[in-house]
């Protein structure tokens, strides 16, 4: 009779709890999985082939995981130039099915270091099908080890600046300088012009920059750094030498934060993890081409870069105030967007043009004119049009879009603008790789990332149609 009693008024108290009287526990986890290729494999991010002879510091894919009580997310950034949607998705099934998460809860994308094995085969590099299973096991494993590192968190982000490390390298030329293009046809700009010394036709840029340093960061209750994830619009640094692989500046910046936060001895915990993401990109480098050029020794722009932005970052963490709950949330969409294809005129004449192509002794064409027509052969057989995957996520105010495209700087400020959770950042090279994505006005003014091929073929207004999607995808998790 006393534990009948007992129970029907310990029923009594649960129906009449109060609902916040049992608060939810906020955790986070992070780790890595180391993919550094074997050597032979070709890098992917030039024209031309170019095999890996050396590694000068390894490649990672890291990974934040964040769980609400309810909803859990996972983002996840690998040292590669770009992977195939193919890859991520099959990261994500095995995720799935070794721990139930949801493939819409998982952000994966790449750093874009141009100094990385190819894992999508632009231009004249292939990919090797072993390393592409290896980056799927490898991706799949540090999301599955982040889970199993969870534990009790804190979370907190800010927003630092660092606008001395972002320049836009598309430039117009002055008026009556020809600029002509791959196709025949006259470009209004210039990337990449060489500096004002070397070519006095610079006008001026034709965009703008991106100088926010995006930080979320998680700490254990008694403020151990668990993680890091940060994000900078800026493309890549480059200069390490050839058949050289490297991680970039992404490397280094992960290095130079976890020497910040003094989080390089944390046993018997998981190590920490420091990520820098992608941002909105596609337009932007590190090199100020108003000044003369000055030749560096190799990593010398990668280390000076990973310092400044780190220490801006750092800078920014400083000034968190840690919550001890927030809510997760995740959306996601497929889109289907035109293709730019070329006519069968276009193609027959290519072809025909490449028969006396120049060649190198290893097969390789030495011809910008020709790379492009190969180009176009290539693209004969494309779909009209292609699908997309789009993804916006919510960590309490923050907001974080994941577009798998080279986005230019002018759509990402937009989306800041636009976007009903303030800070907000995108990440490039997202969930899958569709090339570059600049803004119709940017078609109209043509150069290197509007010519179509393998790495720019999307239809004109994708800008708009994917920003759209963008902008109800966060007004979704908003809610």
């Amino acid at each position: 009779m006393f534990t009948r009693r007992l129970l029907v008024a310990l029923f009594a108290v649960l129906v009449w709890l109060p609902l916040n009287a049992i608060e939810p526990v906020f955790r986070a986890g992070a780790a890595t999985s180391n993919i550094t290729p074997w050597l032979g494999l070709e890098i992917e991010g030039n024209m031309h082939m170019q095999l890996a002879t050396n590694i000068h510091d390894e490649l990672h894919a890291r990974c934040i995981v964040l769980d609400d009580g309810t909803n859990k997310l996972a983002i996840l950034t690998a040292d590669s130039c770009m992977i195939l949607r193919e890859t991520f998705d099959a990261a994500k099934k095995r995720v799935h099915e070794k721990t139930g998460l949801p493939p819409e809860n998982i952000l994966m994308s790449t750093t874009h270091t141009h100094s990385a094995p190819s894992a999508v085969g632009l231009f004249q590099t292939s990919p090797d099908p072993d390393y592409q299973n290896f980056l799927t096991s490898r991706m799949a494993d540090a999301v599955i080890r982040a889970l199993n590192n969870l534990e009790p968190a804190k979370v907190g982000w800010a927003v630092g600046q660092e606008p001395n490390q972002v320049f836009n390298r598309r430039w117009i030329m002055k008026p009556g300088v020809k600029n002509i293009n791959p196709f025949g046809g006259e470009d209004a700009v210039r990337m990449n012009p060489g500096n004002a010394n070397a070519n006095p036709d610079l006008l001026d840029p034709a965009g703008p920059t991106d100088p926010e340093v995006s930080v979320l960061s998680v700490q254990s209750l008694d403020g151990r750094p668990i993680g890091l994830l940060a994000n900078y619009s800026l493309h890549y640094c480059g200069n390490v030498g050839a058949g050289t692989i490297s991680a970039d500046y992404f490397g280094a910046f992960c290095e130079r934060m976890t020497d910040l936060l003094k989080a390089d001895r944390q046993s018997p915990h998981p190590p920490f993890v420091a990520i820098m993401s992608n941002g909105a990109s596609g337009d932007c480098n590190n090199i100020n081409f108003r000044e003369p050029h000055k030749k560096e020794p190799p990593f010398e722009q990668i280390n000076r870069v990973a310092e400044a932005v780190a220490k801006a970052a750092y800078d920014a963490v400083r000034k968190i105030e840690y919550r001890s709950w927030i809510p997760v949330n995740s959306a996601q969409k497929e889109i289907t967007l035109g293709v730019r294809l070329p006519s069968k005129e276009e193609v027959e004449f290519a072809r025909i043009d490449l028969e006396n192509a120049v060649k190198t002794p290893n097969g390789q064409l030495r011809n910008r004119d020709d790379i492009y027509r190969r180009e176009t052969v290539l693209m004969e057989n494309f779909n009209s049009q292609t699908n997309l995957l789009i993804q916006a996520h919510r960590i309490g105010d923050l907001g974080i879009v994941a577009i798998p495209c080279e986005v230019f700087v002018e759509i990402g400020l937009e989306i800041k603008k636009q976007s009903s959770l303030k800070p907000t950042f995108i990440i490039s090279l997202a969930n899958g790789y569709n090339g570059y994505l600049p803004t119709p006005e940017h078609h109209k003014l043509g150069g290197y990332e509007t010519w179509r091929a393998r790495s720019s073929y999307l239809e004109v207004n994708a800008s708009a149609k994917i920003t759209a999607t963008v902008t109800e995808l966060l007004q979704q998790v908003s809610r």
